[in-house]
């Protein structure tokens, strides 16, 4: 049995993810495309070794803040994970709010692999740049160095999504999205955000701006790219914060967006009261289904 628990940014999905898997004897494969990064942890709310309770957790730590790791290596490295798990006869518990990662992983998600052209090195930055934009008009990449601008261009002509990821390539999958009323949603954000300033996110962000604030990897952290502003003594503290709060609920607003429109989710209203009262009812639902 796989288990899938997504949703937005802050709804209760490792909290859930942890219950159901001490009731159904699971391991837990990470979806969280920053939670693979070792030491950003405050930034991605990173389940820690307590919280785990035992529980083991595939696909966390496993890759520095300097190093490439695409959704297509994701796909490989998860579905290797999964494939023996299922080949073991185990339930599978995949967790994380990064949609693209799980459509990559359980569907017929393809990459093609392109032969790089060597004359990279012959283009001009600007030429590098334009075709990158041309392929992905959101690049973070830095427009001013050649060897990033190479790399990211290699990286995206090697994963040219092929249009047929709609077919399901495993039986026996449980999609549960977590929701919540959207306006209590978003005070649970600018919370967590509160608590994470609390728990010590501007010394984490600081120790990665010192290492290598233009890393790739870095630039897509919500919490780390406003807080880089304020190092930088373009906004105040208090900016910063609340920009960090304004990404946040808009990132949870886009989640919801690619989720309703790419997968057929079972929705469940979070009982923040009572979770209990959540977890008994995502429980009933896949043991009604399993009959």
């Amino acid at each position: 049995m796989i288990i899938v628990i997504t949703g937005p940014t802050g709804v209760g999905k490792t909290k859930l993810s942890i219950e159901l898997a001490k009731k159904y004897n699971a391991e837990i494969i990470n979806s969280d495309s920053v939670q693979v990064y070792r030491k950003i942890d405050i930034a991605s709310a990173k389940i820690t070794e307590k919280e785990k309770e035992g529980i083991i957790h595939h696909l966390i730590d496993i890759k520095d803040y300097n190093e490439d790791y695409t959704v297509y290596d994701y796909q490989i490295d998860a579905r290797n994970i999964l494939n023996k798990l299922l080949s073991e006869n185990k339930n599978i518990i995949i967790v994380g709010g990064t949609g693209l990662y799980i459509k990559a992983l359980l569907y017929d998600y393809r990459f093609k692999k392109v032969e790089t052209n060597n004359n990279y090195e012959n283009l001009t930055i600007e030429e590098l740049y334009n075709k990158i934009i041309s392929i992905n008009k959101d690049s973070k990449v830095d427009k001013n160095n050649k060897r990033r601008l190479i790399r990211e261009l290699i990286n995206l002509e090697n994963n040219v999504e092929n249009k047929n990821g709609d077919k399901l390539l495993y039986n026996n999958v449980y999609f549960i999205g977590l929701t919540t009323n959207r306006k209590y949603l978003y005070e649970r954000i600018n919370d967590r955000v509160d608590k994470m300033i609390d728990k010590g996110l501007i010394d984490e962000a600081k120790y990665f701006y010192n290492l290598d604030r233009s890393a790739k990897s870095l630039k897509t952290v919500i919490g780390y790219k406003e807080l880089f502003k304020y190092f930088d003594n373009e906004i105040s503290l208090i900016d910063a914060i609340d920009l960090i709060k304004k990404n946040s609920r808009h990132y949870a607003k886009r989640q919801y967006t690619w989720f309703n429109n790419k997968m057929n989710i079972k929705w469940f209203d979070v009982d923040f009261n009572n979770f209990n009262k959540t977890i008994d009812e995502v429980n009933n639902y896949i043991k009604n289904k399993n009959i």
